[in-house]
């Protein structure tokens, strides 16, 4: 090999170096077109009681999802839960993910999966926007907007 054609084969390279990082950095990250969260919603209860998040989520992808926590400026802890009803007793187990296959729709709904959302960092009000992120394994986060509520909304 000439020393003109080493010197020129950084030239050639350069551009695959780009498109190839540019392919590692978009691969398998869906965008938030393709999740869809709908009727995000938090029912407030007086004083400093839980609030509940409830919302539709959609996964309208050809991948697997994997919800795995989520968070708000306006609340100290946000944690996943759901309902049980076992012997006629109903009580809430927490859970540290959820799955959602592709092409599947869950709702957090009363009686079922929701978010508790606990130690409140300022006064809310029935109206409010409160802002939700949610969190994916090896999916960005995305960032929601909800509605508090009355607690007496389903």
């Amino acid at each position: 090999m000439s020393r003109n054609s080493l010197a020129s084969l950084p030239r050639l390279v350069r551009p695959w170096c780009w498109l190839l990082l540019l392919l590692i950095g978009t691969s398998g990250a869906l965008s938030a077109a393709e999740l869809k969260v709908n009727e995000a919603r938090i029912r407030l209860l007086p004083g400093e009681l839980p609030a509940a998040g409830y919302f539709t989520l959609a996964n309208t992808s050809e991948a697997d999802i994997t919800l795995i926590g989520a968070n708000s400026p306006a609340f100290g802890n946000v944690t996943m839960h759901r309902t049980v009803n076992q012997d006629g007793v109903a009580s809430m187990k927490p859970l540290a993910q959820l799955e959602l296959a592709a092409g599947e729709q869950l709702e957090f709904a009363p009686g079922g999966h929701h978010l508790m959302l606990m130690k409140r960092t300022r006064a809310l009000a029935i109206g409010d926007d409160i802002e939700v992120t949610l969190f994916f394994a090896n999916e960005p986060e995305q960032r929601v907007m909800f509605r508090a509520v009355s607690p007496t909304t389903q």
